[in-house]
C-alpha cells in the first residue's frame, strides 16, 4: 500500500459545496430576528425535532427526538412549527444567488448545492477562493442565514470539505493537498459509502478515504465495480461526476407520509390519512409524467414500529382511483382495531415514463378513459384553487380529527396578506421585525 502524497494542479477544477447550516431554524430565525441566540427547533406538527439549531444542539437536542425529550435536555426550548413554504422560497434564493456567480449550478436539496467555478477567476479578478468567499458573504447578507462552504477539485471533496467545519465555515482544499484531507476522513464519511460499504472495507484493513485511494484503482474496481471506481477517482480529486444543472425530473421511488395528533384507533380517520398521502405521491407521479408499477402502504404505530404491505400493479397507472380497492384491501389487512395509530405512508416504485396506455385486449377502455378525464379535471380545479380542494370522498373524515397543538399552522399561514387566502398565498415570506 503507497501513502505518496497526490501530485495534482491546485485546481484542475473548481467545484463549490454549499451547506446551509441548520437551514430550516436558520430560516426561522432570520424571519424572525428575536429568535437568535435562543434554542430553537422546528416540527411541533409532527411530535418530533425536524432540525435543530445550534443552541439547541449545544444542549443535547438532536433531529428525531421526541419533542418532550428534547424539553428535557434543554428547558428554556422554543419549538415552532415547519414553514416548508418559507424554507421553498428560501432555498430558491439562496440558488440563485449561487446563479450569480456561474450558470453550472446543482440543487442537490433544500439546503445544499454544488457550483462549478472552473475558469472564472479572469472573470472576477480574484482567486477561486475568493470567489466561494464572495458566494458565501452575499447569502448571509441578502438572507441572513449562515452556510458553511467547500472548494476543490471534484464533487467528492467539495462536499467533503464543507462539512469540515461548520457552522459559517470555508474549507478550500487544492489538489496537492487531498491526501491531508482524506487522512482525517474516516469511510463512514465518504460520499457513496453506505454502512455494508463501509463494513466491508473494514474487513480488508481500511479504515479512512486515504486507506481507500492508497489501493489500486483496479483493487477498488473489482471490490465494488464501477461505483467503486467512481469513488475512486473522486477522492483523488479527478471528477467523475459533473455538476448537473437540470432540475430533478426522476425519481427511483416516490413517498408521502403524515404524522398526525392525537394518534387514532378510528379506522375511518386513519384510512382519510392514508388517502391525502395517496392522492398527493400519484399527484406527485403525474407532475413529473410517472407510473407506478408498484405500490406499499405502511401505518405507523403509537410506539413507532411499523406494519406494512406491498403489491405490483397490474398495469402501470398515475390515476390513484384505479388503485383505491387495492388501497382499500392492504389498509384492511394492516389496521388493528385496538392499536393506536400516529402516522401513514405509501410508497410508490418501480416508476416508469406516461408514455400513453398500452391497454390489454380484455381491459375496459372506456373506463379507463373516463378515469383519466376524472383525474386530469381534478389536477386543473386544483391547481387553480389549491391542493386538495377536489378530493376523495374518503377524505371528508378529517374532519372530525381533533384539534391538537400540533396543527398550529407557520405564522405565515394564519397572518394572510391582502387578497390571501389559506390555500393560495404569495410566494412572500412574512418577517417577525419590529420597526
Amino acid at each position: 500500500m503507497t501513502t505518496t502524497p497526490f501530485t495534482l494542479a491546485a485546481y484542475t477544477r473548481a467545484i463549490v459545496h454549499l451547506d446551509a447550516d441548520a437551514f430550516f431554524a436558520s430560516v426561522e430565525q432570520a424571519l424572525v430576528p428575536a429568535l437568535r441566540g435562543k434554542p430553537l427547533v422546528t416540527g411541533s406538527e409532527r411530535g418530533i425535532v425536524a432540525c435543530a439549531n445550534y443552541a439547541a444542539k449545544a444542549a443535547g437536542v438532536k433531529r428525531g427526538v421526541p419533542l418532550g425529550m428534547a424539553k428535557q435536555l434543554c428547558p428554556g426550548l422554543i419549538v415552532v412549527p415547519s414553514d416548508y413554504e418559507a424554507y421553498s422560497l428560501f432555498s430558491k434564493r439562496i440558488f440563485n444567488i449561487m446563479r450569480q456567480f456561474t450558470p453550472i449550478v446543482e440543487e442537490y436539496s433544500i439546503d445544499e448545492g454544488f457550483a462549478d467555478i472552473t475558469g472564472l477567476r479572469r472573470v472576477f479578478h480574484a482567486s477561486y477562493e475568493d470567489i466561494a468567499h464572495r458566494m458565501q458573504d452575499a447569502i448571509r447578507q441578502q438572507l441572513d442565514i449562515s452556510v458553511s462552504v467547500g472548494l476543490s477539485t471534484s464533487k467528492s471533496l467539495a462536499k467533503l470539505s464543507s462539512k469540515f467545519r461548520k457552522p459559517n465555515g470555508f474549507t478550500a482544499v487544492q489538489g496537492r493537498h487531498i491526501h491531508l484531507l482524506l487522512a482525517r476522513t474516516p469511510l463512514e464519511a465518504v460520499w457513496g459509502f453506505g454502512p455494508n460499504t463501509v463494513n466491508l472495507l473494514h474487513k480488508h484493513g481500511l479504515r479512512t478515504a486515504l486507506d481507500y485511494v492508497s489501493r489500486p484503482e483496479a483493487w477498488a474496481a473489482k471490490l465494488l465495480h464501477k461505483p467503486g471506481r467512481e469513488i475512486w477517482h473522486e477522492l483523488r480529486g479527478h471528477g467523475m461526476w459533473p455538476v448537473n444543472t437540470e432540475e430533478k425530473s426522476t425519481y427511483a421511488t416516490i413517498l408521502k407520509s403524515k404524522t398526525f395528533a392525537p394518534s387514532s384507533h378510528d379506522r375511518e380517520l386513519v384510512f382519510a390519512q392514508l388517502i391525502r398521502n395517496v392522492e398527493g405521491a400519484f399527484q406527485k407521479a403525474r407532475r413529473f409524467r410517472l407510473r407506478p408499477r408498484m405500490l406499499a402502504v405502511i401505518l405507523r404505530h403509537q410506539d413507532f414500529h411499523h406494519d406494512g404491505l406491498e403489491a405490483r400493479l397490474n398495469r402501470p397507472t398515475a390515476c390513484p382511483v384505479e388503485v383505491m380497492p387495492l388501497i382499500r384491501h392492504l389498509f384492511e389487512q394492516l389496521f388493528h382495531a385496538n392499536a393506536e395509530y400516529r402516522a401513514t405512508m405509501i410508497i410508490l416504485g418501480q416508476l416508469a415514463p406516461d408514455t400513453g396506455d398500452q391497454l390489454d385486449f380484455f381491459e375496459d377502455r372506456l373506463r379507463l378513459d373516463k378515469i383519466r378525464q376524472v383525474t386530469q379535471a381534478v389536477d386543473k380545479i386544483n391547481a387553480a384553487f389549491g391542493k386538495h380542494t377536489l378530493a376523495s370522498g374518503s377524505a371528508l373524515h378529517l374532519q372530525r380529527k381533533t384539534a391538537h397543538r400540533r396543527d398550529e399552522a407557520p405564522t405565515r399561514h394564519a397572518q394572510l396578506l391582502h387578497g390571501e387566502n389559506a390555500l393560495q398565498r404569495l410566494g412572500i415570506p412574512r418577517l417577525g421585525i419590529r420597526v
